[in-house]
């Protein structure tokens, strides 16, 4: 059996993986999200805010059990906010650990269970972190989610140090960059102020040009990376690459 465990499922990139796992026969499909918008019989899922910290914490020890008959086990930490597109000066305090929590210390958790649970396991253990193409520059108005990208992906190239210096076998670690994605979140950047955000016309015309992948074009490259381990050597990837 084959164990994904997705944050995110409720919509976007996030539910495209969960329904892209579910066709094939011997997955089971753990996800993880305010809301529960799947219903199939090998779907179980934890209603979580995973921007509440206390919350995640006293709900980690049932989320990664033991899995004896497991092939493959999976976790794709998906779930991420753009945040308060606005300048530094305007953004409410609030919502700076609300991004950070939900963007960089719900995954790093996860990321810490997961590993402690299935280090020693025989199965084939691969973590991908979904990370973005402003992890690498920086944009106006997106100071949180540029930064708490950024730190994503070298919270994933530590990962992949570490258990590559402990000597374990069967383990991949990837921060992968979804590209341009028809999703909620593009959306929302479509409907900020141009005054805090000047490349707003730039998304504007991506959805007017039809340049957005939709979620289940994405959803497939990620599998295909999941399923073809042998052919990234890299940490940090982009899907675009492939």
């Amino acid at each position: 059996m084959n164990y994904y465990f997705i944050t995110g499922t409720s919509r976007g990139i996030g539910r495209a993986l969960a329904e892209r796992a579910l066709q094939e026969d011997n997955t089971q499909v753990i996800g993880f999200s305010r809301q529960q918008n799947i219903q199939h019989d090998r779907y179980t899922h934890h209603s979580i805010d995973l921007s509440d910290i206390d919350n995640l914490s006293e709900q980690i020890a049932s989320i990664f059990l033991e899995l004896s008959d497991a092939k493959q086990i999976v976790l794709i930490n998906n779930a991420g906010t753009l945040g308060d597109v606005k300048y530094f000066g305007s953004i409410a305090d609030a919502k700076i650990e609300q991004l950070f929590s939900l963007n960089i210390t719900a995954p790093a958790i996860l990321m810490n269970h997961f590993i402690r649970q299935y280090r020693d396991a025989a199965a084939e253990r691969v973590i991908i972190n979904v990370s973005s193409g402003v992890s690498k520059y920086a944009v106006d108005g997106w100071s949180g989610y540029c930064a708490s990208k950024a730190a994503l992906d070298m919270l994933t190239e530590v990962a992949a140090l570490e258990l590559e210096k402990q000597n374990v076998q069967n383990f991949r670690v990837y921060s992968v960059a979804p590209g341009i994605v028809d999703t909620q979140m593009q959306t929302d950047i479509r409907e900020t102020d141009e005054q805090n955000f000047s490349r707003l016309q730039n998304f504007k015309n991506y959805k007017a040009d039809g340049a957005l992948d939709n979620p289940q074009q994405t959803a497939e490259k990620y599998f295909y990376l999941i399923n073809h381990p042998e052919k990234f050597t890299e940490v940090r990837l982009d899907v675009r690459e492939f």
